[in-house]
C-alpha cells in the first residue's frame, strides 16, 4: 500500500458510493452492532408496506456517522426494486443558514424535473405563473414559453437564453441561494402561496410523473433530501431557531409530497422541547442512525463493534483481501495493534472522526509504519481545539452524561449533541450516551462540579 493511496484513500470529506464497486470494497455492514438495519427498514416501508402510497421518513444521526453512505446504498436498493430515485444534497441548492419552506420545495422541483427530463408531460401552468412572479421579483425579464414539459420544449428566457424547466427553477434558487436579499423577497412572495406552490408540484409534476413511470415498469418514485441535517440553527426574526421552524412549524407540509420522500434532519431536535409536537407532525418516529458502539454502557470493550472499526481502517488499505486477511497486515500500517486499537476507541465509534484522526496521523509519520506517539500527540490536539468551546456549564453536564449516561432535553444537551461532545449509542434495545472519548480523557472533566448545579 503506497502511504499517499492510503491517505487519499482515507479521505474524511470522501463519501463511498454505493454504485462505486470500488468504494464497495471498502464498505463495512455496521448494522448489528448499532441495533437494526435502518436502511432496511426504511427500504420495506416504500417496497413492502407502501409501494402506492406516499411516504415520508426522517432519517437522523450524529454529523459524519455514515448517513450519506447508508443513503446512498439506499438509492441503490430501491433502484433495483424497480423505484426511481432523486438523491440530492441539498446544501448544493439552498443557504443552510437560512431556509425557507419555499426553498425546500423549489429545490425539490428543480431536482425532479432535471431528473424526469425524458418524460412529456402537460404544460405546467400553474407552477409557471408561481415561478413567473418569483423571476419578476428578481427583476429578470422572463417570459414563459409554451410547449411540451419535456427537454427544452418548454422553458423561460433569461437574458435571452431558452432553459427548460428544471434549468428555470435552476437559476431562481441559484439566485435566491447567493443573495441574502433577493431570497428574502421570493420567501416573502412564495411564502403565503406555499399551498399553492405543494398543489401545484403535486398535480402538474410529481403525479403526472409517476403516472408516466408506471407505464414504463417503475414502481414509483422516491426523493432523497440529504444535508438537511446541516442547517444552522440561528434564530429567525421572529424568534424561533431555524431548526424547529423547519420541521416543526412547517412539517405538515414537508409530509404532503405525492411521493415517497426522506429527509436528513439535525440530531438536535431530538433534544428540543418541540421533539413531541415534531413527532406529531410526521407519519413516522424519525429514524436515528446512532454510532458504532466500541464500548458498552459498563465501560467494557464492545468486541464486535470494535472489530468491525478495525476492519473499516483496514479494507481502506488493503480492499482486496478478505477480513481474516487483513488482520494479519495491522503491523504493516500501525507500529503495532494497540495503535489500531486505540485509534478506533478514542473516534468513539463516529466514522468520519476516526479519519479526522487518522488522516493528519498520515500526514506527519508521511511513511508506514504509523507510530503510536504521533496519534497522541493528535488526540491532546483535537483535545485541546474542542476545550475552548466548552463552558464551565458545559463541563457539568458532559459530567453528568459521563455519571448517568442519560441527556434530557435541555438546551445545553442540545449543543453537546449538535457539537459532537456527546455520542448516541443503541445495542439490543439498549440506548445510552457517553461523553466524546477524546474529552471523556480531558482533566476538566475530573474536576468538581460547576457551583450553579446540584445533582
Amino acid at each position: 500500500m503506497d502511504i499517499k493511496d492510503f491517505y487519499k484513500a482515507t479521505n474524511p470529506a470522501r463519501t463511498l458510493k454505493a454504485q462505486n464497486v470500488e468504494d464497495q470494497k471498502c464498505y463495512i455492514d455496521f448494522s448489528k452492532v448499532r441495533g437494526e438495519d435502518i436502511i432496511s427498514t426504511i427500504k420495506d416501508s416504500i417496497t413492502v408496506w407502501n409501494p402506492d402510497e406516499p411516504t415520508c421518513n426522517l432519517f437522523t444521526g450524529h454529523i459524519g456517522c455514515g448517513k450519506s453512505t447508508e443513503l446512498l446504498r439506499l438509492q441503490v436498493e430501491l433502484e433495483a426494486a424497480d423505484f426511481h430515485v432523486v438523491y440530492f444534497e441539498s446544501s448544493e441548492d439552498l443557504e443552510i443558514t437560512d431556509i425557507d419552506i419555499a426553498d425546500v420545495f423549489l429545490a425539490i422541483a428543480s431536482r425532479i424535473s432535471k431528473s424526469l427530463e425524458k418524460i412529456v408531460l402537460e404544460e405546467p401552468k400553474k407552477f409557471q405563473e408561481l415561478l413567473q412572479g418569483a423571476w419578476n421579483i428578481l427583476n429578470s425579464e422572463v417570459t414563459g414559453v409554451k410547449g411540451k414539459f419535456a427537454g427544452h420544449d418548454i422553458g423561460y428566457t433569461v437574458d435571452g437564453q431558452k432553459l427548460s424547466l428544471s434549468l428555470g427553477i435552476g437559476e431562481i434558487t441559484t439566485k435566491m441561494k447567493s443573495d441574502s436579499t433577493l431570497r428574502t423577497k421570493v420567501n416573502q412572495y412564495l411564502g403565503p402561496q406555499k399551498t399553492n406552490l405543494l398543489q401545484a408540484i403535486n398535480q402538474e409534476l410529481l403525479e403526472p410523473a409517476i403516472s408516466k413511470l408506471k407505464q414504463q415498469g417503475k414502481n414509483g418514485l422516491v426523493v432523497i433530501v440529504d444535508n438537511l441535517d446541516r442547517i444552522d440553527n440561528s434564530v429567525k426574526s421572529w424568534g424561533r431557531t431555524q431548526q424547529e421552524y423547519l420541521f416543526v412549524d412547517q412539517g405538515e407540509y414537508l409530509t404532503k409530497l405525492n411521493c415517497h420522500v426522506i429527509y436528513t434532519m439535525p440530531l438536535a431536535l431530538k433534544f428540543s422541547n418541540e421533539y413531541g409536537t415534531l413527532t406529531q407532525r410526521f407519519p413516522e418516529e424519525p429514524k436515528i442512525l446512532p454510532m458504532v458502539p466500541v464500548k458498552s454502557s459498563d465501560g467494557k470493550v464492545h468486541e464486535q463493534g470494535l472489530a468491525l472499526m478495525q476492519q473499516m481502517i483496514l479494507a481502506r488499505a488493503f480492499p482486496n483481501l478478505a477480513p481474516e486477511d487483513r488482520l494479519n497486515k495491522i503491523t504493516e500500517i500501525f507500529d503495532a495493534p494497540a495503535s489500531l486499537d486505540r485509534l478506533c476507541q478514542v473516534s468513539g465509534g463516529h466514522v468520519r472522526d476516526i479519519l479526522r484522526l487518522l488522516n493528519p496521523w498520515i500526514m506527519k509519520d508521511k511513511k508506514f509504519p504509523l507510530q503510536s506517539h504521533t496519534l497522541e500527540q493528535i488526540i491532546r490536539e483535537r483535545r485541546n481545539e474542542m476545550s475552548l468551546t466548552i463552558s464551565d456549564e458545559e463541563w457539568e453536564l458532559l459530567r453528568r452524561v459521563k455519571k448517568t449516561k442519560h441527556v434530557s432535553d435541555d438546551q445545553g444537551y442540545q449543543k453537546l449533541i449538535r457539537s459532537r461532545f456527546v455520542f448516541e449509542y443503541r445495542d439490543q434495545g439498549e440506548l445510552w450516551f457517553d461523553v466524546n472519548p477524546i474529552l471523556a480523557e480531558s482533566e476538566k472533566l475530573f474536576e468538581s462540579g460547576y457551583p450553579g448545579f446540584k445533582d
